[in-house]
């Protein structure tokens, strides 16, 4: 079975993009999980999104997709993730729901 990371991880700019509803899923759901259930189990902060993600990117290299393709994947969308950063701070924080 041969996996395409570019598909997972390029935004399509469509109502229905996958990559947008991923992020949305991981924003509004999974983050808040988590560090509630650090929180209350007295973990590190982010030391579920650090493990955690390490877990989910180890089931890519038991499918056979190769470290080299996962790390370009997550450079990829790393370089990304600093980029909004950057923006949502020039532009005073990330959005905080529709006006």
């Amino acid at each position: 079975m041969s996996i395409d990371l570019n598909q997972i991880i390029e935004h399509d700019m469509s109502d229905d993009c996958p990559v947008c509803r991923t992020q949305d899923l991981v924003d509004m759901v999974l983050l808040p999980a988590a560090a509630a259930w650090e929180m209350n189990n007295g973990l590190p902060r982010f030391s579920l999104a650090l493990h955690g993600a390490a877990g989910l990117l180890a089931a890519l290299l038991q499918e056979g997709v190769p470290r080299a393709e996962v790390q370009a994947a997550l450079s990829t969308l790393l370089d990304e993730i600093e980029q909004q950063i950057a923006e949502d701070g020039v532009l005073g924080g990330p959005t905080q729901g529709s006006a």
